[in-house]
């Protein structure tokens, strides 16, 4: 019993240093972004995109939102370090969950599919800002949450919570184009993920596509988590 609770505090100290760093690289990451900051150059993927707002983007929201649940669960587990409390509630495991799956599925979409849509390929994708929110802070995040973050309180039911910041990120990116939708166009300023540029309808149909790959990465990271 003695070595179980020294391999489990032993695990959330590596947890609860993981998370504090997954916050800073938000941070960092946010501070490139917003200042255009570069320290790696070459062909840029999208120049038509210049100017849209990084907060318009699923990418920058899923990190944000990441880098703010990590801040608050490494909160606790410093405090059940410090003998302050006791356990780690359910709320910050499925919120912790739900922040994983939104960065998994910034990352398998930027490697399944954008890679192959931008002129340069996927390096391009991984340069700057796009370094953390692509590539480190997704593969961090699901590593930590699968190793030294495992749980059995979140159950099946749990894994629908997922999906929910996909759900509302379609709903805002719908009404988007419809508002901005004239004559059948829409600029690719108002459309940056190219989805309505043959329609509509492409939006709507692409809208259950990505809830299914993230109901998918919620029910892989839920099963992964789960202590033997």
């Amino acid at each position: 019993m003695k070595i179980e609770v020294l391999v489990v505090n032993k695990k959330m100290k590596i947890s609860f240093i993981i998370n504090i760093l997954l916050s800073i690289m938000t941070v960092i990451a946010l501070i490139i972004s917003i200042s255009g900051f570069k320290f790696m150059y070459g062909y840029e993927p999208y120049p038509e995109l210049i100017g849209v707002p990084i907060y318009s983007y699923y990418t920058v929201q899923s990190n944000v939102f990441m880098g703010i649940v990590s801040f608050v669960f490494a909160n606790r587990e410093y405090q059940i370090l410090k003998g302050k409390k006791k356990e780690i509630p359910l709320i910050y495991y499925i919120f912790k969950m739900v922040a994983t799956v939104a960065v998994s599925l910034t990352f398998f979409v930027v490697f399944a599919i954008f890679g192959f849509m931008s002129k340069g390929g996927h390096a391009p994708l991984l340069r700057n800002s796009y370094l953390f929110f692509h590539l480190i802070i997704p593969i961090v995040s699901i590593l930590n949450y699968v190793i030294f973050e495992k749980t059995n309180i979140i159950k099946f039911k749990h894994i629908f919570y997922g999906l929910l910041p996909t759900f509302l990120y379609e709903i805002y990116y719908v009404i988007n184009i419809i508002m901005n939708m004239k004559n059948g166009t829409i600029s690719l300023r108002q459309d940056w993920y190219s989805f309505a540029q043959n329609g509509i309808l492409i939006t709507i149909l692409v809208a259950p596509l990505m809830l299914g790959i993230t109901f998918c990465l919620s029910l892989v990271i839920w099963k992964l988590n789960k202590k033997k």
